[in-house]
């Protein structure tokens, strides 16, 4: 039978899948206990505050233990899954004594420990190998049961139910995988005043989050779940206000019973009831608990400033009929939003200011002579804002394909955190729908955001007479810490400029 020694369970913790990310939360997991991975093979699905992402495994073996259910938000640094990678055949956990660490019990609590045979002479600590004899003849007993006997697989990353053959744990090397703090404490068990382990209540990390602020200790708790698992419900019951039950007087002597009809006693107060019905709530956490506080931090850092121009498109929009047509622009994406985007790098190019970022702690501006374009995109995650890398230096069927794979990839939930850094300047399109224009807070770390409003049919003055033309508003939000009203009021000017006349795609670009 193959055995698992210390040095070959491999803890694969939580990286950080994206800068500066400190938590993700397990969407979904590949594996299961006992199943072979390889290296590189994708074990799980996290999210993070930006993006989802498949996590491979960097090494070979078979899995042990997944610490975490899915739907957990993780730590950054936490281990996550323990894998066997000394090369034992098996599909399946396989049952090894103590002395040689099985992989079930690379996440035992130390109060999951059995407590030392009682005909074990008192020897001090240091002396442990002298007992070393009784101890092996457990584990050869242990080692020689089936699978699944004695000891029992529970809830992952919550250990092995404890088992009925009592041995001194064997003494060695700390192994290097997750563990709890020591908590056990001697009490009696109450068969003759021997002193017996305290075992460290089962609980999912929810639960002993949700005891935790609630005051409750969960050793006082009742567990109701299977294998002695402490729920959620047992800890609001352990909180909860003693049942009258609970204050019974003492036996008192029977009461003869009387004909007269018993006087009714006041009703009890009911409970507050709330209509579940009409609230929902969602926990803050993932995209949405990303965007929240890089809105809060752009707004109440970077002093806004957002100015707004009325133009007529209808040229704009005829040439990107013209453009569909053009063999060299077949098969991409080719919309409005192409050539905005087009009209904005130019304008950048024109007025390289306003390509900026604002560096506080050095008390720097810092101007970037490139362009990462940002396109805001609504998926069913939240808002992205992935953005083109050196959209620049692209042509317009290249920028055309860029525009096309960046949106896809995000409405597939696909965008990868690297996607989303290093932007310069981004370009939100509001009028999709419907909304005629608005005042975007910018992308952190970026010194402009253009808005596009709804394009509609409007009575226009054109050439002298009013007639109806294809009309849209435009919105700049700049950081007036680097940005004048003059440089961004020429931004702005230069964007509308060409929409209005496209021609000026090629006198300036």
């Amino acid at each position: 039978m193959t055995t698992m020694t210390e040095a070959s369970v491999r803890e694969f913790k939580m990286p950080d899948v994206g800068e500066g990310l400190t938590e993700a939360e397990i969407l979904k997991w590949y594996v299961q206990p006992g199943d072979t991975v390889t290296d590189g093979q994708v074990v799980c699905e996290v999210e993070t505050a930006k993006a989802a992402v498949e996590l491979p495994i960097p090494y070979d073996g078979v899995v042990r233990a997944l610490h975490f259910p899915e739907g957990t938000t993780v730590d950054v640094g936490m281990s996550i899954i323990a894998v066997d990678v000394s090369g034992g055949a098996g599909g399946a956990p396989v049952a090894a004594p103590v002395a040689e660490v099985p992989a079930q019990a690379a996440v035992q609590t130390p109060a999951q420990a059995p407590a030392a045979p009682q005909e074990q002479p008192q020897a001090p600590q240091a002396e442990a190998p002298q007992a070393e004899a009784p101890q092996a003849e457990a584990a050869k007993a242990e080692a020689a049961k089936p699978v699944g006997s004695g000891r029992q697989p529970v809830l992952v990353g919550y250990g092995v139910a404890a088992s009925s053959t009592k041995r001194r744990p064997r003494k060695g090397p700390e192994i290097a995988v997750s563990r709890v703090p020591d908590t056990v404490q001697a009490e009696l068990n109450g068969h003759g005043g021997a002193p017996a382990v305290r075992e460290r209540p089962l609980a999912k990390p929810p639960v002993r989050k949700l005891a935790k602020d609630l005051g409750v200790d969960l050793a006082t708790v009742v567990p109701s779940g299977p294998d002695g698992i402490i729920t959620r419900e047992d800890v609001h019951a352990a909180v909860a206000p003693a049942a009258p039950a609970t204050q019974a007087a003492p036996v008192a002597e029977p009461v003869p019973q009387v004909t007269q009809a018993p006087v009714p006693t006041p009703a009890a107060v009911p409970a507050p009831s709330y209509d579940t019905a009409r609230e929902t709530r969602v926990p803050v956490k993932g995209v949405r608990k990303a965007t929240a506080a890089a809105m809060v931090g752009s707004a109440f850092t970077a002093p806004h400033v957002t100015e707004f121009v009325t133009i007529d498109v209808t040229r704009t929009l005829k040439l990107v009929e013209e453009l569909k047509q053009d063999k060299d622009m077949q098969g991409l994406r080719v919309n409005p939003l192409l050539l905005i985007a087009r009209a904005l790098l130019v304008a950048v190019r024109r007025n390289p200011e306003i390509n900026a970022s604002w560096d506080e702690a050095a008390q720097e501006i810092v101007v970037k002579h490139y362009v990462n374009l940002g396109i805001a995109a609504a998926t069913p995650r939240g808002l992205l804002v992935p953005n083109i890398k050196d959209a620049h230096a692209k042509t317009l069927p290249q920028l055309a394909e860029s525009l096309g794979e960046l949106v896809s990839t995000a409405r597939e939930g696909r965008t990868s955190p690297a996607a989303m850094q290093g932007g310069t300047v981004t370009i939100t399109n509001v009028g999709v729908f419907g909304v005629d224009t608005g005042t975007p807070i910018l992308n952190p770390g970026e010194s402009a955001i253009l808005a596009i409003g709804a394009i509609k049919l409007q009575p226009w003055v054109h050439k002298g007479k009013v007639k109806p033309r294809q009309v849209t508003t435009l919105a700049l939000s700049f950081d007036h810490r680097l940005v004048d009203g003059e440089l961004g009021s020429k931004v702005l000017a230069d964007v509308a400029a060409i929409l209005e006349q496209p021609r000026k795609l090629i006198t300036w670009g």
